[in-house]
């Protein structure tokens, strides 16, 4: 399986502070503002607005539907033009005719009152097309408003923009036009905010769509649930479209030294396949690159074995082999379809290799194809029923799917046939803790650390589980003794730093000795994929929006996967995207700081 170690921290970030609602993106900032209880709402016009609009007009014509008359069709843009609150003048302007074409000279020469009479009358007459669905004509008449008005309206532009929504096919480019204009004449503008945020998501301009729900949902103080999942649409959508973009442009590269080295621990020692009486110098290479594998020089692991197979290796133990380490670093840059045809090939030479079957079982998990995963473990037993990697592994695949006491069989099973294996015995401690067994997983955890006193990850996973008791300061003494354990190697594995960053941020809220502990994982370890996400975190705590967008494209700069890149760019957008809206709203800066340090 991937570095569960790491994958887990990661998602232990996020969730911690998703579940506390302290990050300043979408989510949280609905809950900062609607207890701040701030009225960001700022009227689109110096004339109170009536509580009358289209969909009272909509839900009066469905009733009477329902008592017989003829349904009508509904229109796409249910919030409709705002309809006019005073009545229409009692008489025409003199000289002039309702419907009139006027020239702009006609127009000038007319009194102010008489323009804005006429303004309104037009826009009265607008709305009542607009609810007979003659979308055309409504926007004629809402443009004649837009001539004849003695000032710019918002407004008309936004009724007008309205019909453009409904026209087909609709002219999302005249409602991104219109909307433009309504929000130059008022920034606040909602309703203007959400058409061009549907209109530009119409035209595929996530990031700018984006934009505007995200202001249209804080300005709106998150009381609107369809603009807020508004912006998780377009998140998805932008952050999709994005990594599938990154994707195909990206060369493969490893990823940190923490993952890779958590993903090679996770399988015993085997010893070195003997090299032929003549080797040849593929061979040699093939040897050259797992002596680096076991120094844990990867770089030059993953070097050698590409050499040794363009060499030519002589005997098919050693191809076997050499294909195994292929595939597996292929599998690590995320090239799982690579991945997979190396392990089948390696399989096709030693059809008993379990190693091999066991990483191809990754590779069906990775897939979303677990079935094709335990027919892979089924096949390795068959072969050889004593490896015990074989049943550490399906343990692994089982908890991944939740089925916490059959991963604590086979992790048993694996420890039977092997009880030197520290992997094995912490992760029977974590499935009897998922269990709900907390007692015996806490005896297993002291058991194994008595058996392992000089290893640092039982002090790691067992530091984790007294964490999520908020067991904190019994925590950070487990997070410590397993830095210490860990200086004695070069380099060190930093997930107890990540892990002591974050046990001092949620048990004393100490922002400074967290990003400390993060910040000396990065300078060990500089792509470790933990501590970047711990920092983007921290950052959006100290609304440091500008520093957590930093923070998240390196994320995404370090993502393995599909999935992980999406999640990484969904944050960078979200971030971004507020960003934005704290620079077209910089009076608004403060008060959003103030609320979400005083959640």
């Amino acid at each position: 399986m991937a570095s569960e170690s790491t994958v887990g921290i990661v998602e232990r970030v996020q969730s911690f502070v998703s579940e506390n609602k302290r990050a300043v993106i979408i989510g949280a900032a609905a809950a900062a503002i609607a207890v701040g209880g701030v009225a960001y709402y700022a009227s689109t016009s110096s004339r109170p607005r009536s509580q009358g609009d289209i969909e009272k007009a909509a839900r009066k014509d469905k009733k009477k539907s329902s008592k017989g008359g003829k349904k009508k069709k509904s229109v796409k843009d249910t919030d409709g033009p705002i309809l006019e609150e005073r009545k229409p003048p009692a008489a025409k302007p003199e000289g002039e005719v309702v419907g009139e074409v006027l020239t702009a000279e006609q127009i000038a020469a007319l009194p102010t009152e008489d323009r804005t009479k006429l303004a309104s009358t037009f826009k009265e007459n607008g709305n009542a097309a607009y609810k007979a669905r003659q979308f055309a004509e409504a926007a004629e008449l809402y443009t004649r408003a837009i001539e004849v008005s003695p000032k710019p309206e918002p407004v008309f532009y936004s009724n007008r923009a309205a019909c453009y929504v409904n026209m087909t096919p609709p002219k999302h480019e005249f409602v991104v036009r219109d909307c433009d204009e309504a929000l130059k004449l008022d920034i606040n503008y909602i309703k203007a905010l959400n058409r061009r945020a549907i209109a530009l998501e119409g035209l595929e301009r996530y990031e700018e769509s984006l934009r505007d729900f995200t202001a249209a949902t804080i300005l709106d103080k998150f009381s609107n649930t369809t603009t807020a999942q508004a912006v998780e649409r377009v998140l998805q959508k932008l952050a999709t479209k994005r990594a599938a973009e990154i994707l195909a442009t990206r060369e493969p590269r490893l990823p940190s030294f923490t993952f890779i080295s958590a993903y090679f621990a996770a399988f015993r020692p085997r010893p070195h396949p003997a090299l032929p009486e003549n080797p040849s110098t593929g061979d040699q290479t093939l040897h050259l690159a797992l002596q680096a594998l076991e120094a844990a020089d990867y770089a030059h692991a993953l070097s050698f074995i590409n050499e040794s197979i363009d060499q030519g290796i002589s005997w098919d133990v050693g191809k076997a082999e050499a294909l195994n380490l292929r595939g597996t670093f292929k599998f690590l840059t995320g090239d799982v379809d690579g991945a997979k045809a190396d392990l089948q090939e390696s399989l096709n030479l030693v059809p008993s290799f379990t190693q091999s079957l066991v990483k191809i079982a990754s590779v069906h998990m990775e897939q979303g194809n677990a079935q094709k995963a335990f027919e892979c473990f089924e096949e390795a037993i068959k072969f050889n029923p004593n490896d015990p990697d074989i049943y550490y592994h399906r343990g692994q695949v089982l908890f991944i799917m939740s089925e916490f006491t059959q991963a604590a069989e086979n992790y048993t099973k694996s420890t039977e046939l092997d009880d030197q294996f520290v992997f094995s015995h912490i992760q029977l401690a974590v499935a009897q803790y998922k269990s709900e067994s907390v007692a015996n997983s806490m005896a297993t955890f002291r058991r194994t650390l008595k058996a392992f006193p000089q290893r640092s990850e039982p002090q790691n996973y067992y530091g984790e589980l007294l964490l999520d008791q908020q067991r904190f300061e019994d925590a950070v003494e487990k997070f410590d003794r397993a830095v210490e354990l860990e200086k004695l190697k070069s380099p060190p594995n930093v997930l107890p730093l990540v892990n002591k960053g974050l046990t001092m941020y949620q048990w004393k809220q100490d922002i400074g000795a967290a990003e400390r502990c993060c910040n000396e994982a990065l300078r060990i370890d500089p792509e470790c994929e933990a501590a970047v996400a711990t920092l983007a975190q921290l950052s959006l705590q100290q609304s440091k929006i500008e520093k957590a967008v930093e923070m998240f494209e390196k994320q995404a700069n370090l993502a393995r996967s599909e999935p992980e890149l999406v999640n990484a760019l969904t944050y960078q957008f979200a971030s971004a995207a507020q960003v934005e809206f704290l620079h077209n709203y910089p009076e608004m800066a403060a008060q959003l700081n103030a609320l979400a340090r005083g959640m």
